[in-house]
């Protein structure tokens, strides 16, 4: 394709030789002479020095001697060059005598059933989505249209799933949420008679389980997007638009309002209310019963950031302090012993 066919599609400014023919797209550092890539403001430097035909850029970069695109968004521009080189297959529509449907289920148009997918009773699957194999919409659960379930995905009873779903390999929808009662040295189990709403345009990662509620429903807000294994309990709220990190772990009847972050690991205890707009670091921990307001926290139990910045300088300081500390509390005994001794002269 050429540079000058790719600043028409996206609208930007070619600073180059517009005949020159790129082949694909890849990041600045394993670009080669055959690839376009983008640079951001803070990776300019790299843009310099990459192997690619071409970069995509805010503004001119001085001395990089290279064609350059001029794009308000760089990212996005070159989001729209990765779907542009690297369509999307599209499964040939159609249900495979291996996929088991159960006879009231309710199936719409096109939709693609892999073998040994499985729809059972009142199982609904709307027009254009896609179960592959070993995908599992159990009794009375519903999934809305151009969804997608990737192999062993397993959708509880009665769980509904909105339309423009992902859901990745392995991950499990609806299972029971962890409650139970001790009682005479006993573990009793409470019924999860509820359900898990995942509403339209989320995504969620491989190997992840969202709990159905005890009663009521555990809730995914619309367009939120959730990272590979990670564990959502009974009852939680997730508001829209939010983002979870890899490994991260919201406990029971917990609320994020929209646009939250929790980054890899960072784990909340149960019934706590985040506000819209927060940001949990990475490892960080939510203490339990708590309400945050929006802002940036980190650490265990989570503090402002720029707080834990203060005392993670202090953590790698800690030795030093702490011998320093041994020598003031020697030196104090010497000081403590000479006075005992000049009182004891004088008597």
């Amino acid at each position: 394709m050429k540079l000058s066919e790719i600043a028409r599609l996206l609208g930007g400014r070619l600073l180059g030789e517009p005949d020159t023919e790129v082949s694909g797209v890849a990041g600045l550092e394993e670009a080669t002479a055959q690839d376009i890539t983008y640079a951001t403001r803070a990776h300019l430097k790299d843009a310099l020095s990459t192997q690619a035909a071409c970069v995509l850029l805010q503004e001119p970069l001085e001395g990089l001697r290279k064609p350059q695109i001029i794009v308000e968004d760089p990212p996005m521009a070159f989001l729209k060059l990765l779907e542009h080189f690297h369509p999307p297959k599209a499964p040939e529509p159609g249900v495979s005598p291996l996929a088991h449907v159960a006879p009231d289920a309710q199936l719409g148009e096109a939709v693609t059933l892999y073998p040994f997918s499985y729809v059972g009773p009142k199982a609904k699957v709307g027009s254009h989505s896609v179960l592959y194999p070993g995908a599992v919409l159990l009794e009375g659960s519903e999934l809305g249209e151009h969804s997608v379930l990737y192999a062993n995905v397993v959708v509880g009873p009665g769980v509904k799933i909105g339309s423009k779903v992902v859901v990745h390999a392995s991950s499990v929808i609806g299972s029971d949420g962890f409650g139970y009662l001790s009682r005479e040295g006993r573990h009793i189990k409470i019924p999860q008679v509820g359900t898990v709403v995942v509403e339209d345009e989320v995504e969620i990662g491989a190997g992840c389980t969202i709990d159905r509620a005890t009663t009521g429903a555990t809730v995914i807000g619309r367009g939120t997007k959730i990272d590979n294994l990670v564990q959502i309990a009974h009852n939680v709220k997730i508001g829209p638009h939010c983002l979870i990190v890899a490994q991260a772990g919201v406990a029971g009847s917990s609320s994020l309002g929209a646009y939250t972050v929790l980054a890899g690991q960072a784990g909340v205890a149960d019934h706590v209310s985040i506000e819209g707009g927060t940001v949990i670091g990475a490892q960080s921990g939510v203490l339990p019963r708590s309400s945050l307001a929006r802002g940036a926290w980190a650490g265990t139990p989570v503090m402002p950031h720029r707080q834990w910045l203060r005392v993670c300088a202090l953590l790698q300081r800690l030795p030093q302090l702490h011998q320093e500390l041994k020598e003031l509390k020697k030196q104090l005994s010497e000081i403590e012993r000479r006075l005992s001794n000049a009182q004891r002269n004088r008597d």
